[in-house]
């Protein structure tokens, strides 16, 4: 029976055609009802779930050696997005069977990595890369080895859905901790409403990201604090190796400026590491975003904080001591058509050697206290 509304439904000639029309009219509605519900779907409804953060406003301290923390314009940390993200940094509902959390793969007590050549997920899975450090991820111009996301929020809930990590679908991590009376309030002290979305998961997690900083090392002090006797003579040696152009030639990537050092450049290099015997490499790394051939086998350059506490090293893990590290770096690394301009063969004596590797030691920091485990609420 038609159920135009307003139509009586007498089978008048009249009445059969208001019936046609609505149904008509109807139909062509259909099309342009499944876009908008569709729409609404593939954003997660973000227009009517604001996720700028409110609460009480905090300005990020960074420690000696490290410059004002870069902060989004929509994300500004207030205390309560901080205190959620890390709740939820250390939260194993986050994946499929309830068994990891981000700080499985970024454990504060292996300074925010987790001491393995390739990272594990869900139910065993071998990851592809080594997970780096987190600590002072806030100053990444772009997130990741291959530099695919623009930003920490862009980073955060990555890892939640990839199939070989946490394999847990955005939708599922949001209704788990919806059923969570704890998280419903602390997302409406952080964003004003009980609302959970993905989103707000992000901003929450990046804000807490942003406050793992270490700095107030060996070498700042030295450096940046006016402390003559802050690096041993070794070490001082070693920062001389590291800084010469013709020597280590370290801080041609891993940058030290007049008043910080990230000791990073935030740019991509190919620097010899996964490469076969025959010159292929395996992980095309950059590449694969920019697709631009200089890019192959491209990594971003990591941080050198605290890299004493964070083997093994490289995008692959291959090299468990720094030892092995500066003999890498000393041989040039392994021969590719893409390899970067500024790794070459260097001659470093013994002496030279152990020297870089004191200094290296000397770029551990202090952490801030409140960056590990939550109390449980």
């Amino acid at each position: 029976m038609c159920s135009a509304p307003n139509v009586n439904p007498s089978l008048s000639l009249n009445n059969i055609s208001q019936c046609r029309t609505y149904t008509s009219r109807r139909r062509n509605l259909r099309p342009i009802i499944s876009f908008t519900v569709g729409l609404l779907v593939l954003t997660g409804c973000h227009t009517t779930v604001p996720e700028k953060p409110i609460g009480t406003p905090v300005r990020i301290q960074p420690p000696l050696g490290l410059p004002p923390v870069p902060i989004p314009a929509n994300n500004p940390p207030t205390s309560q997005t901080i205190s959620l993200g890390r709740r939820l940094f250390y939260d194993p509902r986050l994946s499929k069977d309830d068994s990891l959390a981000c700080a499985t793969c970024h454990n504060p007590r292996f300074d925010f990595t987790d001491g393995l050549r390739l990272s594990k997920g869900v139910g065993g899975a071998i990851g592809l890369r080594n997970a780096p450090t987190i600590i002072n991820v806030a100053y990444q111009p772009l997130q990741f080895w291959d530099g695919r996301a623009n930003d920490l929020e862009q980073q955060a809930a990555s890892p939640i859905a990839d199939p070989v990590e946490m394999n847990q679908p955005h939708k599922v991590s949001v209704s788990k901790l919806a059923k969570d009376p704890v998280y419903r309030r602390m997302f409406a002290d952080a964003f004003g409403t009980e609302d959970i979305t993905i989103g707000r998961v992000e901003k929450a997690l990046a804000s807490f990201e942003r406050t793992v900083l270490s700095g107030n090392s060996s070498f700042d002090r030295y450096q940046y604090g006016g402390d003559s006797k802050a690096l041993s003579p070794s070490q001082l040696r070693g920062l001389s190796v590291f800084i010469d152009p013709h020597k280590g030639n370290c801080a041609a990537c891993h940058t030290i400026g007049p008043k910080y050092a990230l000791f990073t450049d935030g740019k991509f290099h190919n620097i010899g590491i996964g490469v076969n015997d025959d010159g292929t490499i395996k992980d095309i790394g950059r590449y694969h975003e920019t697709t631009v051939n200089s890019d192959k086998g491209a990594f971003k350059t990591p941080t050198l904080r605290n890299i004493a506490d964070t083997a093994p090293y490289m995008h692959d893990g291959s090299l468990q001591t720094l030892q092995q590290v500066v003999d890498f770096y000393a041989g040039g690394g392994n021969s590719n058509p893409y390899l970067d301009k500024e790794i070459k063969a260097i001659h470093l004596s013994g002496q030279e050697r152990s020297d870089l590797i004191e200094f290296l030691k000397s770029l551990s920091g202090d952490l801030p206290p409140n960056v590990g485990p939550p109390e449980k609420k």
